[in-house]
């Protein structure tokens, strides 16, 4: 009956341990999702006329299809996203997000279609947004 009693404990101190250790480490997850806002980043939309040669180049060479590219140089730094090849003009987009983690930054961006009442005309479209910020190291995730 003795050997029951300390088997018994024995069995409940190990399960005990392994709920605690479980729990413990479910916490400790690399998922970037999760990650918290540090701050919000400042950024202006850039004008054609203000996108460096280079990155002009770039844009112009991948505008058909959908892409994502970041540009730095001593003025800041350049986060782009294009949505490739549109049947009409009348597209807008829209930066729902911009902001610092500890790991990265996060640009989330909506293209939006034109409206029911707006004329956009047949010439087919390649909308794209360059947004200029602060000069980071830190990866850019595309949302």
């Amino acid at each position: 009956m003795r050997k029951a009693a300390v088997h018994k404990w024995a069995l409940w101190i190990l399960l005990v341990a392994w709920v605690f250790i479980v729990r413990c480490l479910g916490g400790c997850s690399a998922d970037t999702a999760d990650e918290g806002k540090v701050r919000d980043l400042e950024f202006t939309v850039v004008g054609d006329g203000e996108i460096p040669e280079e990155l002009r180049n770039t844009i112009e060479q991948k505008k058909t299809s959908p892409f994502k590219l970041t540009y730095s140089d001593d003025q800041g730094l350049y986060i782009v996203t294009g949505y490739g090849e549109q049947e009409s003009g009348g597209y807008s987009i829209v930066v729902e997000e911009l902001y610092l983690t500890e790991n990265s930054i996060v640009f989330d961006t909506e293209l939006r279609g034109p409206e029911s009442t707006e004329s956009t005309g047949s010439e087919k479209s390649y909308p794209y947004i360059v947004v200029k910020t602060e000069v980071l190291e830190n990866p850019v995730v595309f949302q």
